[in-house]
């Protein structure tokens, strides 16, 4: 297997290259002073030639050489460099070959060798020895840019530089790396935070990726963009002005906006006060009084009767504020907290004001003519499906609702059906709900009623999916058949339910998700049919005579 000799062998091209080098016995010639004490240099020589494998040393011909000026002996040295001899390369070497041998994959065989060798590294590395590197070398070594064109020793080199962030040489090592072009995989190198070139093109990069990608591609590299921008508060600011210049665009502006908010909502969670950011690259800063009144209530997380006063007023006057400077996801999320929670208290003094500004956050659109604004009232409703969304959401995750519920589908999920039918944009989180419902352990039901119960939520489910959710929901169901966590008579069900709702044409990713499903042994040919119409039947022999179908 080459590759895996090219791992371990040393590289005989190099010692041909270096053999007629005579420089001191670290590789630098200005080390070795003519006059110097021979037997001080013959010591300092022994000692590495009695180090293990040292004949395995790049720097073994430098260091004879050294050796020999010095008047050293041929057989001492000879002898040394045997006894410590270990043969630990070609050991390697030579049980590799005995793997290929006995029909172990030789990719395998190498990426074994390559784990094991990297785990060593990491277990063995010391940072200031690869700092002396570059006091040696003076350059830039050929080896470092040799092992950053392969993604196995890139990888070694993040998982370094995340474990010894202050190591100049990695720092230097993912500079190189991202030169290389390949900054799209440094966005969880902490390092690349610190090196601002570095995290412009990171940065530059991972938007690409996100803006691209949907919805989908958005929740699965979020999570990482998100800790990469809030690694610090430079970070924090440089990531957010960027979106925040590029949202004004009118192409991907939105999408761009929307990235910006979730990070803002990744570091609050994170424990991170981010509002004055978040305010001043707003136009907050042109409305000092609302300003303060913002800033006040985002930093302690709750909304208060002053500040609300003060933005009421505000905005309810003849020149309001630009409306998005209360459009402030986290803010508005407290606003939901206030007048959809059971159980929250507001002054009934002052509730009004409350859902005026709510509802002039979630309702307004603003329209320049003349460099003059108007403000339209636009549909409200969405909001308030909001709130309902959030308040069934509290309600129903009360450990006793269910066993105090006497009928089939309580009114508070019946509620979700309606949100599915009239706000699209909610889907999500409709979804996210029933599935947290689903996974839920409801000890204090008997077996029969938990699964009434779980059928009832995957009626929703489905009604979800006939208002045109479909892909995420039938995913879901995928996942449950794949993980074996769910009982199939529920699954069984779930796939009757579609087949009643469904009708062709099928989109080819509908097809590639359900017909799996159906196609289960545990699935197919046991659900039951009345009559001659056997739609599991039908189902498939549509999709094999019209899809070409991908294992």
């Amino acid at each position: 297997c080459k590759a895996t000799h090219s791992l371990v062998i040393m590289d005989e091209e190099y010692y041909e290259r270096n053999i007629g080098d005579w420089d001191g016995p670290d590789g630098n010639q200005d080390d070795y002073v003519e006059g110097e004490n021979d037997g001080k240099v013959q010591e300092d020589c022994l000692q590495k030639f009695s180090s293990r494998d040292y004949i395995m040393e790049p720097a073994v011909f430098n260091t004879l050489k050294t050796y020999f000026q010095a008047g050293g002996s041929p057989e001492h040295v000879i002898q040394l460099l045997s006894e410590n001899y270990s043969a630990v390369a070609q050991t390697v070497n030579l049980l590799a070959e005995w793997l290929i041998q006995m029909g172990v994959e030789p990719a395998q065989v190498q990426e074994r060798v390559e784990n094991h060798l990297k785990s060593l590294l990491i277990k063995h590395f010391d940072p200031q020895k690869a700092d002396s590197i570059f006091t040696v070398e003076g350059e830039t070594p050929a080896w470092l840019e040799q092992m950053i064109a392969h993604t196995t020793w890139r990888d070694l080199f993040y998982k370094l530089a995340e474990a010894h962030p202050d190591c100049l040489m990695l720092n230097f090592t993912v500079k190189l790396i991202s030169d290389a072009g390949y900054q799209g995989e440094i966005t969880s190198v902490s390092t690349a935070c610190q090196q601002l070139e570095v995290f412009s093109r990171v940065l530059r990069t991972s938007l690409a990726t996100l803006l691209d990608g949907g919805e989908d591609n958005l929740e699965k590299n979020l999570p990482e963009f998100a800790k990469m921008v809030c690694h610090g508060e430079h970070t924090y600011l440089f990531a957010q002005a960027m979106m925040s210049i590029m949202s004004q665009e009118e192409q991907g502006g939105s999408a761009m906006r929307r990235i910006g908010q979730e990070v803002q909502k990744s570091a609050h969670q994170r424990g991170h006060d981010a509002s004055q950011i978040t305010l001043a690259l707003g136009t907050a800063a042109a409305y000092p009084r609302a300003c303060q009144a913002l800033g006040a209530m985002l930093s302690k997380g709750a909304l208060n009767p002053a500040d609300i006063t003060v933005l009421f007023k505000m905005f309810s006057s003849m020149d309001p504020p630009p409306v998005e400077l209360i459009r402030v996801p986290a803010f508005l999320d407290l606003f939901m907290q206030s007048l959809f929670k059971p159980g929250s208290k507001i002054n009934q003094d002052h509730k009004h004001k409350y859902i005026h500004i709510l509802a002039y956050a979630a309702s307004v659109v603003e329209t320049w003519k003349k460099s003059i604004r108007f403000s339209l009232v636009a549909h409200m409703f969405p909001v308030v499906a909001m709130g309902v969304l959030k308040w069934v959401d509290w309600t129903v995750s009360e450990p006793r609702y269910f066993q105090l519920q006497t009928d089939h589908t309580p009114v508070h999920l019946a509620l979700l059906d309606e949100i599915s039918t009239c706000h699209q944009l909610l889907h999500p989180q409709v979804l996210h709900l029933l599935i947290k419902l689903f996974e839920t352990e409801h000890s204090q039901l008997d077996v029969m009623e938990q699964m009434e119960l779980k059928k009832t939520l995957l009626d929703r489910m489905v009604h979800l999916l006939s208002r045109g959710y479909v892909l995420p929901v039938v995913g879901y169901i995928r996942k449950c058949l794949e993980k074996l966590n769910t009982d199939i008579s529920l699954i069984r069900y779930f796939v009757t339910e579609v087949l009643d709702v469904i009708a062709p044409p099928y989109t080819s990713d509908f097809v590639q998700l359900f017909l799996p499903i159906l196609e289960n042994d545990s699935i197919a040919g046991t659900i039951r049919t009345e009559g001659e119409h056997d739609p599991v039947a039908e189902f498939i022999a549509h999709c094999k005579s019209n899809f070409i179908m991908m294992n």
